[in-house]
């Protein structure tokens, strides 16, 4: 029996640490497309420039975050579980602050077209 549970924890840990790396992976990812779109929309001037730029950021940030939460599926130490609570703390603060960023430029972007 424990064997079958080791083997199960193992295959799970392996799992867990292949599912991190590919949320680290969609979320810079999308940051770096983000990032180029929103110099490209700067360069021609558009007024969407900084909704679509925060975004993609907010969107990347929580494929980000989630990576960090499962994180916390693996870690083993409390040494461990402060440092990834730390990083979900900022990253959950970032990504509260974009999206306050966008409902803001929204509001604003609806004010504009109102008047």
């Amino acid at each position: 029996m424990a064997d079958i549970l080791l083997v199960l924890d193992t295959l799970m840990e392996r799992i867990v640490e292949i599912a991190i790396l590919l949320f680290e992976f969609i979320g810079v990812g999308i940051i770096i497309y983000s990032g180029l779109r929103g110099f490209q929309l700067y360069l021609k001037r558009s007024p969407a420039t900084k909704l679509t730029l925060a975004k993609g950021l907010a969107m990347g940030l929580e494929f980000k975050l989630g990576s960090e939460i499962l994180r916390t599926v693996i870690v083993r130490d409390w040494h461990e579980i402060a440092t990834v609570g730390g990083i979900i703390a900022l990253r959950a603060a970032l990504t509260f602050l974009i999206h306050w960023e966008i409902k803001e430029e929204e509001k604003e972007s609806h004010q504009t077209e109102h008047n």
